[in-house]
Formats: C-alpha cells, structure tokens, sequence
C-alpha cells in the first residue's frame, strides 16, 4: 500500500498529464509514481494473459523499471504512457517467452470441471468452459500477432496507438490483427465476432 504520506502528491498530480509528470519526473522521481499509480493495473493484466499471474509481477516490475530509466527519452506529445508502457512490456515479454508457452499450455490443457457452484451466472460457467479452448488458440498466434491483438483486447488500443507502442506502422499493426482475428475465427467461430466499425480506428 503505498505510504499516506504521498496521497497529497497524488492529488495534486491527478489533472496532469502523463507527459508532464514524466517531464516533471526528471527533476522530481518521486512524480513517477502517479504514472505507476495510473498504468500499473493495465499492464498487469496485459502481462498475465501472456504468461500468467506468477509470472506477470516480475514482467510489471521489469517494465516499470525500464520505462522509469529510458524516461529521458519519453515523447514529449504522447499524453497517455499507456501505448509506451505497453510497448516496453511487449519488449519485456519476450525475454519471458518459455513461460508464456508454457503458461499458454498449461492453461490451455486444464479442464473446466464440473461447476459445482450454482449461484454462478451462465454467462460465467460459458467462460470458464471457453477459456482453455481461447487460450490454446491464442497459442497458435505468432508473439506479433499476440501482442497486437490482447493490447486491442485488453488495452484497447486503436491501430495507430498499437503502432506508436510497438514502433511499426499503422498498417503493419492493423494486418497483424486482422491476421490474427481470422486464425481465432477459424478456430472457434462461436467465440469470435466479425470485426465492428469501430474496431477499424
């Protein structure tokens, strides 16, 4: 839990900008924690369907830290640090790549049993049933492919957000998912829906 002490520093931080605390971070550390407060939760939970919740605090932490130290670097017309952070994760999560396979096979081969409690929603018991069947497709993707579609997924990000985090182009970012969309939707039909309108941004 982070220390009562700060909670001024937070409230006076909450309306600025990501740029401005980043900027103002280089001076001051200590402002850095605002973006860390702001972003942790997202990259977490990009990071944890990647290779798992074990896993995923070392990515969080290693990718924090980087982005914390190449913060010199931070452009200055970027408003949001999440399509940053994202990227510096993406780059993080490969150097983890034998425990996303082997959290991708293992969640992918576990049952989703009997549901014995019946207080759960159908809604819920359809989940629980499709996860593994989602996650041994998502291991079929390329790390390319993977990356773009949880950060649109999970992170909903636009193209040109995914481009800027991974340093590709907006079509390169836009085919990858689309490419990664079809093999899903060959897979499991019933799972995924037809891209919308507003999935083109």
């Amino acid at each position: 839990m982070m220390p009562s002490i700060r909670k001024p520093l937070r409230d006076a931080t909450s309306r600025r900008s990501d740029a401005q605390l980043v900027r103002e971070s280089l001076d001051d550390p200590d402002r850095f924690d605002e973006v860390f407060t702001r972003h942790v939760q997202a990259i977490f939970v990009f990071a944890c369907a990647r290779v798992g919740p074990d896993h995923a605090q070392d990515v969080v932490a290693e990718t924090f830290i980087a982005a914390f130290r190449s913060r010199s670097r931070y452009a200055p017309s970027a408003t949001s640090a999440r399509p940053w952070l994202y990227g510096i994760a993406a780059n993080t999560l490969r150097r983890h790549h034998e425990h996303e396979t082997r959290w991708l096979r293992r969640f992918a081969s576990d049952s989703a049993g009997v549901v014995d409690d019946y207080d759960r929603s159908v809604d819920r018991v359809d989940a629980d049933r499709a996860a593994p069947k989602l996650a041994r497709a998502i291991a079929t993707l390329s790390t390319d492919e993977r990356d773009v579609l949880l950060m649109h997924v999970l992170g909903e990000m636009t193209h040109a957000q995914i481009a800027d985090a991974l340093g590709i182009r907006r079509g390169t970012a836009k085919s990858r998912l689309s490419r990664g969309r079809a093999r899903l939707r060959a897979l499991l039909p019933e799972l995924i829906d037809e891209p919308t309108r507003d999935d083109q941004s």
